[in-house]
Order: C-alpha cells, then sequence, then structure tokens
C-alpha cells in the first residue's frame, strides 16, 4: 500500500468535491456547441383532450425561429420504449400504449409536448412557441385511481378499466386460509404519496450531428449513458450504435430520475440531423415539475395475521399504483419486482400474497426513486408492525425481535422468490437502540410533558435488494437490457491508472471509491487513479447508475479486471526475475521471488510491458490493459434499524424530530466518509415524503403543487443531527462483499418518523397519521380525536 492508507475502508476525502466546491464542474448545460440553436418545448395546459389543429405559422415567421415541428413532422420516428415487460395473471402481456416524442391526436397529461420551437436564442423560441394556435377539444380527466378503474373515461382506449396490468405474486388460497384461521388480523390503509424529484441540476439535452461521418453526438444529464443509447438508437430514432455518441458529463444529482429516456432527448437529436446544427434544450423548474417522471403513488390495503404471542403467520396486500399517462422505461417493475419481493422484510413471515393492479391516469408518468418500490414496501411492513405491536400490547422491539431473520438462518429464502444470502438484523437493532438512548425516553417524554409537548418514538426495521441482477433472472421477469456491469483498467507505462467503468456518478463520489478499490489491489495512491465514465465512445457498455449497484456490481467489474492485470504482471515479473510464476507473490505493490529478496515495484512491472525489451513476447502481448464484465448471482440485502423521536406541539400540529438515529449494514464498508454522507441524503429525503413533500392534483388533472410555492422541499432547519452507525456483514458473492448505501435513509427513515407521531399522539387515540404529516394534518387528527 502506499503511504498513508487509501485503499479500502480508509475515510478518504473525496476527489471530484475539489472542482465540485469551486465551481468548477462541467454540466451538460455548460456546453456549448458551435453555431447552436436553442429549443423550447410548448406543452400541454390541460390533462386530457383531442388536439383538432396546431397552427404554427405565426411562430415559423417570428424572428430568430429556425424550425418548429409537431407529431405530424415526424414519420418514421418511433415512441419512447419501456424496459420492463409483465403480464396479468392470466398471462395475457400488459397494455403498451404508444408514447410518442410530440403528442399525436391527444394530450393526456398537463405538461404533454405538443410542439417544439428551434431558434437561435432560447428567449425567441420560448416568445415564438406563444404565437402558435393549439385547437384542444377537452376530455374528461382521470387523476384518482378507484376512480380510474371504475371505467368510462380511458387515457387509452386499449386500457380496459385503464388498467396497464393486473399482477400478483404467492398463493392467494393458502394465505386467505391462514387468515381465516389466526388469532389476530392487523389492517391498514396506505396512501403512498406520490413525489416529484428535484435534483439540483434540471434536465438537459444537446443534440448534434456531423454530415461528414454521418454521427450524432446527445450530451444528456442522464445517470445511463449506454442505456439512453440503446432505447433511442434502436427504437426511437433508428440510429445504428456505432453512429450515435451519448455523452454524460457531471451530473447534479438523479435519484432515479434521470436514469429513463426521455422525450426531449431523442427530439433535440433527431432535429439536429434535420437542420444540420446543434440543437439545446435545458428544462426550467416548473416545466421539470410536469415532464420529470414522478415517483411513489401508491394506495394500498395490506393485513398481517398473527398469532396471540405476536408471531407473523401470513401478509397480504392489494395495491393500486398509478403509471401515470405513459409507461417510462423501469415503470412496470417499481411496484411488482422491485416491491412486492420485499415485503418479507427482516421477518419469517411464512406466507406472503401481493396483488399490484397499475393504473393508468392522466398525470406525469411514474418511475423510479430514490429506493424504487422498496420504501413504498417497507412502509406498508412497518406501519403494520407498529400497529399490530400496539394491538396486541406487545412491547415494538420486542415484537420485531421475536420475528427476526436470526443471524444462523442464511442464505434465508423468503416466500416472495428473494433469498438473502446474509445479515445480521439483531446487531443493528442493538446499535440503533443504544445510539437513540432509548432507555432514556421516558424521562424525555415526562420532561416534554411539563413543557406541553407530546414526544413520541417510532421504529423501523427494514431490508432492500441492491445491485438489480442476476441478468438471466430479470429477464425472465419482464427486464430488456441486461443487468451486468463492465470495466476497462489500463495502466499506462509510469505505473498510473485510468479505469473505464459502465456505471455513471451524480453524486455518489464513484472517482474517489473506485480509485480506492484500485490502491487497495494494486498499491497505488489515489492520486494516481482517473475514473473516466459518462461517454460511450470512449467507455465500453455499462449499464449505468442506479438501484445502488456502483460498487456491488460495477466495482465487482473492476476488481474483475483488476485480478486480470495482477496475474499478467506476475508473468511479466518471473520472466525479467527469472522465476517460476507460481513463485511470484504480490503485496502492497510489489512483485516478489518468494524465498528471495528479489522484487519489482508495480511501476518498473508497468514499464516492462510497454518497454519490451526484456519481455516474454512469444507468450505474452505487450501492453497492461484488461477489461471484465460482472453479472451478479443475487440481489445484495443491506438492511438496517432507523430510530425516530419526535415532539409534537398539539396547539399548533407542528413536528420536530428531535433526535434521529440510523444504523445500516452496507456490507464492506469502502469509505466510510461517503458512507455516512450517502445515508445523510437518503434520510432527508425520507424525512422530507413523511413530512414535507406531496405531489397534488386537482380533479381536473391541474397540478396544484407545481412549484417550490407549493411543494415543500425539506430545509437544513427540518432536519435533526444523525447519530449513525454502520454494522458491516458481508455480502457472500461478490468480490468485495459490499452490499449498498445509496438507498438505505430514504427506505429506513420514512416509517420512523410516521411510527414516532402516531407514538406520540397514541395517548390521545390517534392510530394513523397520512403522508406528508404537515402541521394541518397533524393538527386535524388532535382535534379529530379529541
Amino acid at each position: 500500500m502506499p503511504d498513508g492508507n487509501t485503499g479500502i475502508g480508509a475515510a478518504v476525502k473525496r476527489k471530484e468535491d475539489g472542482r465540485f466546491l469551486t465551481g468548477k464542474g462541467r454540466f451538460t448545460d455548460d456546453i456549448n456547441r458551435p453555431n447552436q440553436t436553442f429549443a423550447y418545448f410548448l406543452r400541454s395546459s390541460v390533462a386530457h383532450a383531442n388536439i383538432k389543429n396546431v397552427d404554427t405559422s405565426a411562430a415559423l415567421t417570428a424572428e430568430g425561429v429556425v424550425a418548429v415541428y409537431t407529431n405530424g413532422d415526424m414519420e418514421g420516428v418511433g415512441g419512447v420504449p419501456c424496459g420492463w415487460g409483465l403480464t396479468f395473471q392470466n398471462g395475457d402481456p400488459m397494455v403498451e400504449p404508444v408514447h410518442p416524442i410530440l403528442a399525436a391526436g391527444k394530450v393526456r397529461h398537463v405538461g404533454d409536448p405538443i410542439a417544439v420551437v428551434i431558434a437561435e436564442t432560447k428567449k425567441q423560441a420560448k416568445a415564438a412557441a406563444a404565437l402558435i394556435k393549439i385547437d384542444l377539444e377537452d376530455l374528461p380527466a382521470v387523476v384518482n385511481m378507484t376512480n380510474a378503474v371504475e371505467g368510462g373515461t380511458l387515457v387509452h382506449e386499449e386500457a380496459a378499466n385503464n388498467i396497464c396490468y393486473d399482477w400478483a405474486i404467492g398463493d392467494k388460497d393458502e394465505v386467505d386460509k391462514v387468515f381465516d384461521g389466526a388469532d389476530h388480523v392487523t389492517s391498514i390503509e396506505i396512501i403512498n404519496n406520490r413525489l416529484i424529484p428535484n435534483a439540483i441540476e434540471p434536465r438537459v439535452a444537446i443534440g448534434d450531428y456531423d454530415a461528414v461521418s454521418q454521427k450524432y453526438t446527445l450530451y444528456t444529464s442522464t445517470q445511463s449513458p449506454h442505456v439512453i443509447r440503446l432505447l433511442m438508437g434502436a427504437f426511437v430514432l433508428q440510429i445504428p450504435e456505432h453512429k450515435l455518441r451519448v455523452v454524460a458529463p457531471d451530473v447534479g444529482g438523479g435519484f432515479g430520475s434521470k436514469t429513463f429516456h426521455y422525450a426531449e432527448e431523442a427530439m433535440v437529436t433527431w432535429a439536429a440531423g434535420h437542420l444540420g446544427r446543434p440543437v439545446k434544450w435545458t428544462a426550467e423548474r416548473s416545466e421539470s415539475f410536469v415532464s420529470d417522471a414522478h415517483g411513489r403513488d401508491h394506495v394500498t390495503t395490506a393485513e398481517l395475521a398473527l398469532s396471540k404471542d405476536g408471531k407473523f403467520l401470513a401478509l397480504r396486500e392489494k395495491t393500486y399504483a398509478n403509471m401515470g399517462a405513459y409507461l417510462s422505461t423501469f415503470g412496470p417493475a417499481i411496484a411488482t419486482y422491485l416491491h412486492s419481493t420485499l415485503l418479507a422484510g427482516v421477518y419469517t413471515t411464512p406466507l406472503i400474497y401481493s396483488n399490484i393492479i397499475a393504473v393508468f391516469t392522466n398525470t406525469v408518468a411514474v418511475d423510479a426513486y430514490r429506493g424504487a418500490g422498496r420504501p413504498e414496501a417497507t412502509y406498508i411492513l412497518e406501519r403494520l408492525v407498529d400497529r399490530a405491536a400496539r394491538e396486541l400490547g406487545i412491547d415494538q422491539v420486542e415484537i420485531r425481535r421475536k420475528n427476526f431473520i436470526p443471524p444462523d438462518a442464511f442464505p434465508y429464502q423468503t416466500p416472495v422468490a428473494l433469498e438473502y444470502d446474509s445479515g445480521d438484523y439483531e446487531a443493528t437493532l442493538a446499535s440503533a437502540l443504544e445510539g437513540a438512548d432509548v432507555d432514556g425516553f421516558e424521562a424525555r417524554k415526562s420532561k416534554a410533558a411539563k413543557n406541553g409537548k407530546l414526544r413520541g418514538v417510532g421504529y423501523s426495521t427494514y431490508v432492500e435488494a441492491c445491485g438489480a441482477a442476476p441478468s438471466a433472472v430479470a429477464g425472465a421477469l419482464g427486464a430488456r437490457a441486461g443487468l451486468y456491469e463492465s470495466a476497462n483498467v489500463r495502466v499506462h507505462p509510469t505505473g498510473s491508472v485510468t479505469v473505464f467503468t459502465g456505471s455513471h456518478s451524480h453524486g455518489q463520489g464513484h472517482e474517489t471509491a473506485f480509485a480506492q478499490l484500485v490502491s487497495e489491489q494494486i498499491g497505488v495512491d489515489i492520486d494516481s487513479v482517473e475514473i473516466a465514465h459518462g461517454d460511450t465512445d470512449q467507455v465500453q457498455f455499462g449499464m449505468g447508475t442506479y438501484a445502488s449497484r456502483s460498487l456491488a456490481v460495477g466495482g465487482s467489474a473492476i476488481v474483475k479486471a483488476l485480478d486480470k492485470i495482477i496475474d499478467k504482471s506476475k508473468k511479466i515479473a518471473a520472466h525479467i526475475m527469472e522465476a517460476a510464476e507460481s513463485d511470484i507473490e504480490f503485496e502492497d505493490g510489489t512483485f516478489k521471488v518468494a524465498g528471495t529478496d528479489k522484487s519489482m515495484g508495480f511501476g518498473e512491472v508497468a514499464l516492462a510491458a510497454y518497454v519490451p525489451h526484456n519481455y516474454p513476447l512469444d507468450v505474452l502481448e505487450p501492453g497492461l490493459e484488461e477489461s471484465a464484465f460482472y453479472d451478479p448471482a443475487n440481489f445484495t440485502y443491506p438492511a438496517g434499524c432507523h430510530i425516530c423521536e419526535v415532539e409534537i406541539d398539539p396547539t399548533t400540529g407542528v413536528v420536530e424530530i428531535v433526535n434521529f438515529t440510523a444504523a445500516d449494514d452496507p456490507g464492506i464498508v469502502i469509505n466510510p466518509i461517503i458512507v455516512e454522507g450517502q445515508i445523510h441524503g437518503g434520510v432527508a429525503q425520507g424525512i422530507g415524503q413523511a413530512l414535507l413533500e406531496g405531489c397534488v392534483y386537482d380533479d381536473n388533472g391541474q397540478l396544484i403543487t407545481g412549484t417550490y410555492m407549493d411543494y415543500t422541499m425539506p430545509r437544513a432547519d427540518d432536519l435533526p443531527s444523525y447519530v449513525v452507525s454502520t454494522e458491516s456483514s458481508r455480502c457472500t458473492h461478490n468480490p468485495l462483499g459490499v452490499k449498498g448505501v445509496g438507498e438505505v435513509g430514504t427506505i429506513g427513515a420514512t416509517p420512523a418518523v410516521i411510527n414516532a407521531i402516531v407514538d406520540a399522539l397514541s395517548e390521545l387515540g390517534v392510530t394513523d397519521m397520512p403522508m406528508p404529516a404537515t402541521p394541518q394534518t397533524v393538527w386535524r387528527a388532535i382535534q379529530e380525536a379529541s
């Protein structure tokens, strides 16, 4: 190892932060191409209508306008594809309507793009768009899922009762039998509130075209450059992949919402080819609210069957999942295979049945948002457990411990398809109990009462599935792409290293963590390691970053490539030091001949590989560069316990989080600073959903929460100081032993907060609290209970 550990486990400060903190990051909007034009999308102001006519004549003659396009101009252009297919319970394929780049015949949600104006400046494009005359025949909008499935107004004519699919997992008859004979049944109705992703950087797309090479380039703020190239090239624009380059430079946050292929990306690329000039589009924040895929939005009825002493016997749920007006890239998977398969949680519940009905509505499409199905499942489960404990008079900690999967039960097969490879749920619970000082809670509650406040504590013990793998299984379940990751490691003659990774960073710290892997394995300092990503012309095919997969999948690919580097280097060192390859040992960046004082540094071997004067050319090629693909054998399963303590002013309904403790098991920790930062960010978003954030449409499909005046984001003064700890159990099936950390905070936090509020108000008779638990919502619950 280099002087000062920069390998696995080292608390290394993030290498990339220097440029970000000094304003030197290079984001898509920082890019401007020669002779560039600007696009502005004219979007529907109504949720549902027939398009009778679009008159663009005035816009075409406006100052600076280069072109105006509507759907009728885009012959031969395909719709935005969905990347996951499902079936109804009877085996029929899900209903998969065409999602046109520009609205065709109908608009189906506020924000649906009808036309695009391209001009010399953005101001000119926006002014010209105001001149377009659109004749719309209003249709009734369907927003509420319960109303949608009753029929009447259809979002898509081919979707009877607006149902995309009716899917299930588990044996309903067997589950029902258990419920019929159970000592106790706990029931709950839950609305998992719709959320609007708000990355600090809005989406940006720049299309470019080189007539000489007949090659397109798309610069875009995406989490998945190669996925965008595949979907847009093959299905939308029908461009051969070698004629389409996708570049994602620095990306300012994504949280899942920048994983998907969006119509604007295809539009600017197509237009650039038609005009022979670059076309740039940058979303305005209010535009993002009605065009970026939203998250969550489930309506659920769930039940838990228990014995009289609190053992879980069976669970069943029926959930209506909002798809919005169109299917987004991974939308169908979020409510099914990334949700229902997590309903076992950390518990030994022997039987589970989940029925998911996906519904089209006149709203923005819904897809993955930090956690993606797992927060929804955990929220259902942990609210059920909390309520069951109260109904049976069992302590919240005791009922969880009674039903935990014990450490010696792994690998553990759940009743909903997944097999957990490792975990120690008691360890994270014990760590959280200590960090939260639960023993001192009653004293703090009494003190709060003297000050006129209500104090409560809430628990959440969770497990999630990360990595989205393996490809063969995912393909059988409906995935229309592979779920591996790739890496190319290039050692330069001087011993420095460039890693080309198919993963993509949008805040995770890849340039640091991936460099630490290299430092650990071959002994170079992280400052001698460059991490390259985001350019499909530079990087081999990769799947991008989502589902907390970067280290578990992307990092494992890097390790496999490094193993090949070491194997070849041993052969080179053996030749130069005139030893058998089996006698070469490698440790801390040095190759040694066992039992002798002969040695070579890694840099010497690298130089020999490129200056092969004394080199086994008869058996080895010159150079030192290796590639690897890694397709996981299973998901990884981070888990943990979050404990939230709140204080409520009963006169105003204001909730203050006074303590928050997160004890998580992310597997082996590569960089504790990055891990803690990821947990902090995830918890903030989980708290945001619980207390503040809620996307609201009116009955006409108008977005009521369309600006920051109405959609409340968590601020620093809304958040507590966290107590964060990790209790690592090693993943057994990837070479690093890592599990993932990017989403654990979001998954564990939300139910802990709501359970704490219910606990604080339970003495008043309050048994439930809808999200977001705003002061008005809490105050109303207090008044109704009293």
